[in-house]
């Protein structure tokens, strides 16, 4: 493969954290996530030979800080198993490779790890399109592959060495269904959603379904195609339709734009834009602005949620990362690696069939995203936040968490 189509990051163990500061955190991440790694031996790094693990993820490109912020959750949660002594007494080292946000990069990416870089497992990706492109290098070459947040339910389909430690789609629809119809009291919604998307598209179908189901009402259906400019034709039929609420299930870039462009039409506030984890962006408020303010997601956790798992992993990954608040992909990026150090350990450091089987046997995992069980479709049962979009303290715009639904719900 040509080294120009994708662009490798090795990851160094204690890359952005000093040794006093990473050994002052695994206290307080031993009691976080509960992931049962070998306790620091002296302060020790592990010194075995390293188990290679691959992450694919756009690191450049329009959806950029989805990459950026799974490699930085990554990497905090490796950083934290090497000092604590590796996987008996191995070392994790991380290669990453940028996929530009392509899905016949994501491809070239996932075989350039597995036949080059020979490693055990591969992390990612965030996108649906791109981890069905990955997933299926993976499933071929029988090297397990963990997506830490790929929603649509065909990710994992068919593909016994695919797994994911993010929700699925068909409950993310409902869930953001129930929050319109039983929070918001919103049961006329439009929906305008990224016809060149399989997450989008995937997202949308959910959302229609669960919402008929509980009487409510779709009172447009529109599309568009990741990168557009001009929504006004769409928002002009939804404005027109009497829409209460506007069901964007699209990635931040694209959503950003139609709020503002909503909001120019006329579309006020008491209409609010509902989505799915793809708004997950600090990028999202930078884009949109005010025209954002008042509209709700589902997403995988909140940085504000009042619970001692959150508090800590907020804390590590601000003192790591400049002061940088974690976003829903942080968060899922670190739960994805340290499932896979937990899978490895049980497993002896094997690959293949053993570590596939380690990682199917995850049960009651205790993650900064909640408690997580992989079931017999290889995705993971847990539960989801809504979070608004709101005017922090300190004047800006950011995600607040409104409620959690258990995945029993």
């Amino acid at each position: 493969m040509n080294d120009g189509s994708s662009n490798p990051v090795k990851t160094d163990a204690n890359n952005g954290l000093s040794r006093r500061g990473l050994l002052g955190l695994l206290a307080m991440a031993a009691a976080a996530t509960g992931v049962l790694l070998p306790a620091p031996a002296g302060a020790q790094q592990a010194a075995g030979d390293p188990i290679v693990i691959g992450h694919y993820g756009s690191t450049t490109g329009k959806e950029a800080t989805f990459g950026i912020s799974t490699d930085n959750g990554i990497k905090l949660a490796f950083e934290e198993i090497n000092a604590a002594g590796g996987i008996n007494g191995r070392p994790l080292s991380l290669i990453t490779y940028d996929t530009r946000g392509e899905s016949g990069e994501a491809g070239k990416a996932v075989t350039r790890l597995i036949t080059s870089d020979k490693v055990t497992a591969v992390l990612g990706e965030v996108a649906s399109t791109l981890s069905l492109a990955g997933g299926a290098v993976c499933q071929e070459r029988k090297v397990p592959m963990i997506s830490p947040s790929s929603t649509n339910p065909a990710v994992t389909r068919g593909r016994d060495y695919v797994f994911r430690v993010c929700f699925i789609d068909p409950f993310q629809g409902m869930v953001v269904a129930k929050f319109a119809h039983e929070n918001l009291k919103k049961d006329k919604v439009a929906v305008l959603y990224d016809q060149s998307a399989a997450y989008s598209k995937g997202l949308r179908d959910e959302f229609k379904k669960a919402l008929k189901k509980m009487g409510g009402t779709i009172v447009a259906d529109e599309a568009y195609s990741g990168g557009d400019q001009d929504f006004s034709a769409q928002l002009t039929t939804i404005k027109a339709s009497g829409a209460q609420a506007i069901f964007v299930p699209g990635y931040y870039t694209d959503v950003g734009n139609i709020a503002l462009q909503a909001r120019k039409l006329g579309i006020g506030k008491e209409v609010p834009l509902l989505g799915g984890d793809g708004w997950d962006s600090e990028q999202l408020a930078k884009i949109a602005g005010e025209a954002i303010e008042g509209s709700y997601y589902s997403n995988h956790y909140a940085p504000d949620q009042a619970t001692d798992d959150v508090k800590v992993f907020v804390e590590k990954y601000k003192a790591a990362y400049g002061g940088q608040t974690p976003d829903g992909l942080a968060a899922l990026g670190y739960d994805a690696a340290l499932i896979l150090a937990d899978a490895l350990k049980r497993s002896n450091c094997e690959g293949g069939k053993a570590l596939r089987d380690a990682i199917a046997s995850t049960k009651g995992f205790k993650g900064v995203t909640g408690m997580i069980t992989i079931d017999k479709n290889r995705d993971a049962t847990k539960s989801a936040v809504m979070v608004e979009m709101k005017m922090a303290d300190d004047g800006n715009l950011k995600p607040a968490w409104v409620a959690t639904v258990d995945a029993a719900e």
